[in-house]
């Protein structure tokens, strides 16, 4: 059986040509030609206005430079020295620290001692607060003894409810108090020169408060200062068997004689 042709289309719309694709233009870059000849796409643009600007420190003049330089550098020897003198201070007993021991302690006491009682096993269990009071000369030439000031509640009531409370409210007093405690005996006799330093550091933080509650009072001045401890346990948790006393026990320090700088506020 002959097969079946198929009947050409008549002509028409759909008879027409299909028209040839448009060329692409050419590329203003020829790879083959020279670096300098070739056609910036955008010839209209503006060039540079400061093509030779320096930026940084490299834009400073050679003399501040070298200021700046000096200054990079101190603030590195600085920051590196405290964190071996740090590092040596927390380490085990070496030789470094048998033969200079004395002074590492000298660039540590009392600002930058290290704690590490947050780390113990058995953390603190009690509630201290260091309170004073002061025998102050009044404007007139009368004396007087104060009431206690609990300077504990001062620093925590700043703290309370303060996002970004301070370092000094949060730790100056509390570690104040530790130093002092670490290097006093039983009967508070200072052991050594870091008990001397402590007593002077923590008279002069107390003095400070004081002028601070305004305890001697216009014209006044404080002339002795004595300080005690107040610690209370912290009740154990409800569904623990464990019983302890709440009862608060006192430490009391002898009368400190202020220095007239001292309670002058010519110390800070």
């Amino acid at each position: 059986m002959p097969a079946q042709q198929l009947p050409h289309p008549p002509p028409g719309p759909l008879a027409q040509p299909i028209p040839e694709r448009a060329p692409e233009p050419e590329s203003p870059y020829d790879p083959a030609a020279p670096a300098d000849a070739v056609t910036h796409p955008y010839p209209d643009a503006p060039a540079d206005p400061y093509p030779d600007a320096r930026i940084g420190v490299s834009a400073l003049s050679l003399r501040y430079q070298v200021v700046a330089a000096l200054a990079v550098a101190v603030v590195a020897v600085g920051a590196l020295v405290h964190l071996g003198m740090v590092f040596l201070h927390v380490a085990p007993s070496n030789t470094v620290t048998k033969q200079h021991g004395k002074a590492i302690d000298e660039w540590i006491y009392p600002e930058f001692e290290q704690n590490w009682k947050l780390f113990a096993p058995n953390p603190l269990q009690q509630n201290i607060e260091v309170q004073v009071r002061a025998d102050v000369r009044s404007a007139d030439g009368s004396t007087r003894t104060t009431g206690w000031y609990d300077l504990s509640a001062e620093d925590g009531a700043a703290i309370d409810g303060n996002l970004l409370p301070s370092h000094t409210e949060q730790n100056e007093l509390r570690r104040a108090w530790d130093f002092l405690t670490a290097t006093h005996d039983n009967a508070n006799r200072p052991i050594g020169l870091r008990g001397t330093l402590a007593e002077t550091y923590l008279r002069r933080i107390v003095v400070l408060r004081l002028g601070r509650d305004d305890a001697a009072g216009k014209g006044g001045a404080v002339q002795r200062v004595q300080i005690r401890s107040r610690t209370t346990n912290v009740p154990p948790p409800e569904w623990s068997d464990e019983q302890v006393s709440t009862t608060p026990q006192y430490r009391l320090l002898p009368w400190w004689k202020v220095p007239a700088d001292e309670a002058a506020g010519g110390v800070r």
